[in-house]
């Protein structure tokens, strides 16, 4: 019995690399970003990111973020699976990023982690696309307090090697 299930999980495995198709090159994003937290902070900044396809609409994603208001900032870096589904000019993705945040005001900071759950969506076939939309819901948790409803927003270009 283990034999037959052995074999048919090797089956089933080789049957998803055919199907994969060709992968995706890298893609490197990078744009506006406006992040709005539950505690009522609103910041203004950039966001960057890049993603590496294993399969053909499977990879994995960079992301670098930030915010800045009234003296104060938000970084995030986080790392995660995305999936997208490309449909001609259109392609919409989901993505779920966990790392690390760093929020700082007055030259002080304070390090913590952050989860980020969202997508986009990109439009264009060429080299260069624009990013019309990228919604991630966000927590942050920075020694023991948490913030779990807060949003961030990205639009930008995104290339394609």
């Amino acid at each position: 019995m283990r034999k037959l299930i052995g074999v048919a999980v090797l089956v089933c495995m080789t049957s998803m690399l055919g199907m994969a198709g060709e992968v995706p090159k890298p893609e490197v994003f990078g744009g506006y970003q406006f992040t709005s937290t539950d505690g009522g902070w609103h910041g203004n900044g950039f966001s960057t990111s890049a993603n590496f396809y294993i399969w053909k609409s499977v990879g994995i994603t960079g992301d670098l973020g930030s915010g800045f208001s009234q003296g104060q900032s938000l970084y995030t870096y986080t790392v995660g699976p995305v999936v997208s589904f490309p449909k001609g000019k259109f392609s919409p993705y989901v993505h779920a990023l966990f790392g690390g945040a760093h929020a700082g005001a007055a030259g002080v900071g304070v390090g913590g982690s952050t989860i980020m759950f969202g997508g986009g969506m990109d439009f264009g076939k060429k080299k260069l696309v624009f990013r019309a939309i990228n919604l991630d819901w966000m927590r942050l948790s920075f020694s023991g307090f948490s913030d779990n409803n807060n949003v961030r927003i990205n639009t930008g270009f995104l290339y394609r090697f």
